[in-house]
């Protein structure tokens, strides 16, 4: 049986669009918008390819997504060729199908769908979409929201398609995320010979107590929608590969995935003083790539918790946790931010798939949305 959306995520998915690399999902998506009456507007910064597309006018839904994957893994261990599409059991496999070429089909023809029906909606819908989300990040949605900005343009509700779900499509929806900001730490010390401490300044000694500290600090204790702050080491460096060679110098990097409760201001300084108090020198370099947003139940909310209950007769649950998205670039705007996308069980996996049935569902999800925000 045909399935306009199975058939538009099978033609995505056999584009290798490893990031930032489009590979042609873009065009397929423009094509199809521009035939039903959007403004297509590539962006392209650097290496990305970037479009915001839109129709009508006045208050605006927009759909964002990504056409990006991340690598495939050992292709010997797919079941099938990643960038070959295949239906086994009712699943669709193939790298991209859960995150996130599914939703992207989804939401194009649930766009397809809205607009045979509502030839004349108010509003105006729009599509942002990238090819650089799953890399750095720099060239894609965030270029793209400056741009807006700079020209004033306003977007009041915007759906993100990132894979929210965790065992049914729509029983989880992101309404926020948390803020990340990782630190590169260098303690610095004196090397020397180990036989011979006295001559040395052990930098790795000077800073196990202070990391022990870091390690042990309680941030915030959290809100309604977030869980308390966490700090993480992610990686630590220090020695020459000798046994007999004290390092002069330990380098550390940690991250913080923040809420709402706390700043970026605030945990640099509050880490400054820590490392102060421990009498350390040390060198420290911070790099902020998202602030914590949250929207709270709102027009926006209540069309994607409307949708989800019409279709599959479950409330869903509004969560904040996980990692962080292109949500956070969006919600600079002052837009109402939430993320609906299908079960996220093997994103990143080999042998990802998403349910063709979910797919399907989420599409009319989709479309209902457009119907309660835009006639």
């Amino acid at each position: 049986m045909f399935c306009p959306v199975i058939e538009l995520a099978q033609n995505l998915i056999r584009c290798p669009s490893l990031s930032p690399n489009d590979a042609g999902c873009q065009a397929l998506l423009m094509a199809r918008l521009e035939a039903i009456g959007f403004h297509i507007e590539p962006m392209n910064f650097g290496d990305t390819q970037n479009f915001w597309a839109t129709r009508g006018q006045g208050k605006t839904l927009a759909f964002a997504g990504h056409t990006d994957v991340v690598p495939v893994g050992d292709e010997r261990k797919w079941i099938n060729s990643p960038f070959e599409p295949t239906i086994r059991d009712g699943l669709l496999f193939g790298r991209g199908a859960a995150d996130m070429k599914g939703s992207l089909a989804a939401m194009v023809v649930a766009a397809e769908r809205f607009v045979e029906q509502h030839p004349h909606h108010s509003g105006r819908l729009a599509f942002l979409i990238t090819s650089d989300e799953e890399a750095s990040g720099i060239n894609g949605t965030v270029k793209v929201v400056e741009q807006l900005m700079a020209r004033q343009e306003r977007v009041e509700y915007c759906l993100v398609g990132e894979p929210s779900s965790t065992e049914r499509v729509g029983d989880v929806v992101k309404n926020g995320r948390r803020g990340s900001i990782t630190a590169n730490l260098t303690i610095h010390g004196v090397q020397g010979h180990v036989a011979y401490p006295h001559l040395a300044d052990n930098p790795v000694h000077r800073a196990l107590p202070a990391l022990q500290e870091l390690a042990a600090t309680e941030w915030d204790q959290g809100n309604d929608f977030f869980p308390p702050t966490s700090m993480q080491i992610a990686n630590v460096q220090a020695g020459t590969g000798s046994n007999n060679v004290i390092p002069g110098e330990l380098f550390v990097q940690f991250n913080f995935r923040f809420s709402t409760e706390l700043t970026d201001q605030r945990i640099r300084e509050r880490v400054a003083q820590l490392l102060d108090r421990h009498q350390l020198r040390y060198t420290l370099e911070w790099n902020l790539s998202g602030q914590p947003f949250l929207t709270e139940k709102g027009e926006l909310v209540d069309a994607v918790v409307d949708a989800i209950q019409h279709y599959n007769e479950i409330k869903p649950e509004l969560l904040t946790n996980g990692g962080t998205s292109d949500g956070r670039f969006i919600a600079r705007m002052g837009t109402q931010v939430v993320e609906l996308g299908p079960v996220n069980a093997t994103i990143h996996k080999i042998n990802e798939c998403v349910s063709a049935a979910d797919l399907q569902t989420l599409s009319r999800m989709y479309q209902r949305i457009m119907q309660l925000l835009l006639t």
